[in-house]
């Protein structure tokens, strides 16, 4: 028995951004059947962009600024890891979409990374939410040279 998912939809509502999975209800359908599940878009976001991170020869994720704010970002108490950045998510009622923006190592192959952060990408949304990943679009913000500092991490201060 596979769930439907229903749109919740945006606007004013406290439950929008999320996708619900539906089941049947009563005492005749099967007990994981009965009852709604809803996945907020945020979540299809964290799962992409861990998927996107684990494919060897992509350094980060997001494009310049994105990665400069949200460095600083990550080191607000509580504001959460970068794990989204670099990431939108398109979240229907059955499917979705991903976009990606990525820096890649020097020296990997383009077209072959881009292959295999969409199988990773695809693979963990629809095993974890059972969405239909309709298209995951990549696009390359840089290439990461061997040479090239890490983004310095501000001074922790002169005086302790």
């Amino acid at each position: 028995m596979t769930d439907n998912i229903t749109s919740v939809g945006a606007g004013s509502r406290p439950d929008a951004g999320v996708s619900a999975l539906r089941g049947r209800a009563g005492t005749g359908a099967p007990a994981e059947t009965r009852g709604r599940t809803t996945i907020a878009d945020g979540v299809v976001a964290k799962i992409a962009g861990m998927a996107a991170r684990e494919v060897p020869g992509i350094h980060n994720l997001g494009a310049g600024m994105a990665r400069a704010f949200g460095a600083v970002r990550e080191r607000v108490p509580g504001s959460g890891g970068g794990v989204t950045r670099g990431v939108k998510v398109e979240v229907g009622e059955r499917q979705a979409a991903v976009d990606l923006d990525v820096v890649v190592e020097y020296g990997v192959s383009i077209v072959d990374i881009a292959g295999d952060v969409r199988t990773n990408v695809i693979n963990a949304v629809e095993r974890m939410t059972g969405l239909e990943v309709v298209e995951v679009n990549i696009a390359v913000a840089d290439v990461h040279l061997p040479d090239e500092e890490e983004e310095a991490a501000p001074d922790e201060g002169r005086v302790r």
